[in-house]
């Protein structure tokens, strides 16, 4: 599973997204690679308008706040 946290430059609300991210993948059990995307070139790719956004095995599945440990188990296992 690969998972990017996309942010902008400068901001630090993507932390929050990443460090969320890695609780939920431990709370879980679940093996991911979790890399932190900041390149215009590739956020646009993915056609992300607002960040941070999360995307999974190369979806985005939500884009405009940093979502809880909670939220991202619940888009995990809709996803598996």
């Amino acid at each position: 599973m690969k998972i990017e946290v996309i942010e902008t430059f400068g901001k630090k609300t993507y932390k929050t997204l990443f460090g969320n991210v890695l609780e939920a993948l431990k709370a879980c059990g679940l093996n991911g690679k979790v890399v932190v995307v900041n390149d215009i070139k590739t956020i646009m790719k993915y056609g992300v308008k607002s960040a941070p956004a999360l995307i999974v095995n190369g979806i985005v599945m939500f884009a405009g706040k940093s979502l809880s440990p909670e939220e991202i188990i619940k888009l995990l296992q809709q996803n598996l």
